[in-house]
């Protein structure tokens, strides 16, 4: 390393000389490739470090006709979801010289898939994560396809695809119907998702085939739609409240809407959970906010976002074409105060 003059600008074929080692090699050092073998990463490393290199993020940009953008591309209402899923990308992708990029849209609206694809080229994305709604769109997986753009897939069940980050929604709903059975409630109520998500499909399947398993089946009029948001839910959860006879527990499809069902069941004048049982789905921030804390099912999201960006950063690595299995995520009921033991006839 003697004969590198000082003021030299190094570029990174300076660095695969010095560590005897090819340009791809140290590529993908830099971008903390997990293909590099162990030893071969701390010879790059103590090399950079010896020479003070740093890379050009210009170079890099035109060596891989990429901008080092990660996009998260979605349309869901739950705020506090899009909040933590963005948590996890951003502590996965720190250090490693991706920046990430938030794109809303609207599914429904025509034309959607061109600016999309406007946007995703514009942006020269490197790769992109979609949560569900998003995930489940066949044609938008194919058009990124076309224009070469990796994606990885939040999804509540498997996809066609290897990249796909499962969260196994209908175990989670499964668990929230066994322990309201075993509080022995039998006037259940659930306030689902909108059902044009696959994820309000997959909780409302687990959380019928959970009461199966002990006899029971859900009303019809006890299963109202709602939109993933407070105000649907303060809707649906009114309307079940005003039903004779009411209902004595509810599960909701997430947290916003289980927090309505507490201020319907309030200018009810009814308490929970001494005469309504309250379940939400997600078990975010606002669970342990409202009182009394709500028992809701743990679906970690900071971890699906955390996961989503390892997978698209294995994606979009020099050499990182091996297919690896999607790691698995199991939801968990966490039981709080917001249940309680039937007290209604």
């Amino acid at each position: 390393m003697t004969d590198m003059s000082e003021g030299v600008k190094l570029t990174i074929n300076d660095i695969a000389r010095l560590a005897k080692v090819s340009k791809r090699t140290v590529s993908r050092v830099l971008n903390r490739s997990p293909l590099t073998k162990r030893e071969t990463r701390d010879k790059v490393l103590a090399v950079i470090e010896k020479v003070g290199y740093v890379p050009d993020p210009q170079a890099r940009g035109l060596a891989f006709r990429r901008s080092f953008l990660i996009g998260l591309i979605y349309d869901n209402p739950n705020a506090q979801y899009m909040a933590d899923l963005q948590q996890g990308i951003l502590s996965a992708l720190g250090r490693t010289g991706f920046a990430l990029v938030v794109y809303p849209c609207r599914r429904d609206e025509a034309g959607y898939l061109n600016d999309v694809r406007a946007y995703a080229e514009q942006q020269k994305l490197c790769g992109v994560i979609l949560p569900p709604a998003l995930s489940e769109d066949e044609a938008l997986i194919a058009m990124l396809t076309r224009i070469g753009c990796p994606s990885v897939r939040i999804a509540s069940v498997s996809l066609d695809g290897a990249r796909v980050i499962v969260s196994h929604d209908r175990a989670g709903a499964a668990e929230a119907a066994d322990h309201l059975a075993a509080l022995g409630h039998r006037r259940i109520a659930h306030i689902t998702g909108p059902l044009s998500f696959r994820s309000a499909r997959e909780r409302l399947a687990g959380f019928e085939s959970g009461l199966a398993r002990h006899r029971l089946s859900l009303d019809p009029r006890f299963v109202v739609e709602g939109g993933y948001t407070f105000a649907s839910g303060l809707d649906c959860a009114r309307r079940l409240l005003g039903l004779s006879p009411r209902p004595t527990a509810i599960f909701a499809g997430n947290d916003e809407m289980a927090a309505a069902a507490y201020r319907a069941a309030h200018e009810a004048g009814l308490s929970v959970p001494d005469d309504l049982s309250v379940i939400g789905f997600d078990d975010s921030p606002l669970a342990l906010k409202i009182w009394p804390p709500l028992t809701s099912v743990l679906l970690p999201v900071h971890d699906l976002g955390r996961m989503a960006a390892e997978q698209v950063l294995a994606l979009v690595q020099p050499g990182a074409d091996e297919e690896t299995d999607p790691p698995l995520l199991t939801p968990t009921l966490v039981v709080r105060h917001s249940t309680a033991p039937c007290s209604q006839p």
